[in-house]
This record gives structure tokens, sequence and C-alpha cells, in this order.
């Protein structure tokens, strides 16, 4: 994804210290988990570590000590555990009928690294998907928690549609999602419609044959970005409508982006309704 391996240690800790921040929690302590060739250069192992402790600090988190492997492909990542009042843990399975769906950051880093690995990608493009992914749902995470939302989750491997999904069906609502309105990366759009799309794109989507409706105004590329995969995603937030507002706030305080991308129709799950 990248060749820096300082930055490819921060992202890895990101994709793992969010999932603490989207059920509402703090981090508090990570372990370092490792698969290495014993026989590469530990000074890129060194600065692999270096970025991931950085991140671990970012995040107020300590580092706890780790496990390694020698194995024949660099590996790396964190197991990480936080705090959270039993009373305000959110889940992925509580968005109400009359709910917003908003989301913190913009899509698209798995289309992007599929063009950079095809040498395609510009610098533009690259240097934006690299700062999303190596950013944390930290401030994200606490205007949330400062709003009171109904459900949470953050999007990575299952694409913003198979995480919509997961929210729809564990709530047993149905919603709708307004493709037009999402945002994404730069140069995303334009790669997609040269086919780079990574290829657990079609396999989320596959999986979500049945569990979606597009409309005819939604064109195909349009349609498979919403399933290509993400790695340290933004917050999925389904917040009632009466504190839309005072969410926006909350995260433009903070310095954070908050687009509203679709909507909780009623109770009883239904097909994912993407429109236009």
């Amino acid at each position: 994804m990248v060749d820096d391996p300082f930055m490819f240690g921060q992202i890895a800790a990101v994709n793992a210290i969010n999932d603490i921040y989207a059920m509402g929690g703090s981090p508090l302590l990570a372990t370092n988990i490792v698969c290495y060739p014993k026989c590469a250069d530990m000074n890129v192992l060194k600065r692999i570590l270096a970025g991931g402790l950085a991140k671990v600090k970012e995040a107020g988190a300590y580092l706890v000590g780790g496990h390694t492997v020698d194995d024949n492909e660099p590996k790396f990542g964190l197991s990480v555990c936080g705090l959270v009042h039993p009373d305000k843990i959110l889940s992925n399975c509580n968005a109400r009928p009359g709910d917003l769906l908003f989301l913190s950051k913009p899509i698209g880093n798995g289309i992007i690294s599929t063009s950079i690995k095809a040498e395609m990608a510009s610098q533009e493009a690259y240097d934006e998907a690299i700062k999303w992914m190596s950013t944390l749902n930290k401030e994200a995470s606490e205007a949330v928690q400062a709003t009171g939302v109904n459900a949470l989750t953050d999007v990575t491997g299952f694409g913003l549609m198979g995480h919509l999904y997961e929210m729809a069906s564990g709530s047993n609502v149905e919603v709708e999602i307004y493709a037009g309105k999402v945002p994404f990366m730069t140069g995303t759009l334009e790669y997609g419609s040269m086919g780079l799309i990574p290829g657990g794109a079609y396999t989320n989507r596959e999986y979500l044959e049945n569990k979606f409706e597009c409309e005819k105004t939604v064109d195909d590329t349009l349609r498979d970005l919403l399933f290509s995969p993400e790695t340290a995603g933004g917050l999925l937030i389904s917040v009632a409508e009466g504190k839309a507002d005072q969410l926006q706030e909350e995260m433009k305080n903070r310095g954070c982006q908050c687009v509203m991308i679709g909507r909780v129709v009623k109770e009883d799950f239904r097909p994912i309704k993407i429109k236009r």
C-alpha cells in the first residue's frame, strides 16, 4: 500500500485503534503483532514499529509489548483494548427510523491503493489517501459521544455498503443511501472509471447481491465504489434528525468532516436503496 515503513506502521496502527473509537471507547493498551523475515533489514522493522508507536501515543494509549513471528512476508498490526462506560457503549445495531446517516471521512483509499500499485496514482491522490488512512477517528469519536447518537461503526474491509448493511440488518431497519452525496478522495472516480477497482469490491458486492437495490440513475462505477474495501476509514453514524445539527457543530469544532449520506426510512429491514 505504501513504501515508507514509518507510514506503513502508522496506517496499520490507526486501522487497529479505530475499532475502539467505533464503539464509543477510549484506547488504553496496545500490543504489537509482527511477522517479519529474520534475514531482512531490521532497520525497516524498526521504522514500522516507530510509526505504530507514534499513533499509539497520539491516541493516548500505552504500548505494553508484542509478539513476533519469523515469516517470509512482513505483516504488522496491533491488538488494542480500551475503556467505555457500560451505559455508553455504541454498537452498529441501534439505528432508528428517522435517523440521518453521516460519514466522517471520504472513501476511496482502496481505489487509490490499487492505482498506486499500477503506478497510475497522481501525487495529489496519493497524498490525500495517506492523510486519511493515517488519521485517527479520535476527534470524530469525541464529537459523536458529545452529541449522543443511536448507532456507530467504522468503514473498513467490507466497504461502505457492507458496513451499512450490517447496521441496517442488525437494527432491523430500512435505509437508503444517496450516492451523489458520498464524499470521495481525489482521483477515486477517475481511477474507478478506468477499472482500477480492487477485487475486494466485487467480493463485497457479490456477498450483498440480494441486499441492495440500485436506481438506474446511479452509474456502474459509482455503485462499485460504494463496495470498495477501505483501510482505516471514517465513522458511519446514525443519529436522530433533531441532533444532526449538533453533531455537525461538534465535528466542525474538532476540525472533522461530517457529511450526510442517507437516512433510516422505517422499521423492518429491506434491501438497501442506492439513490442518486
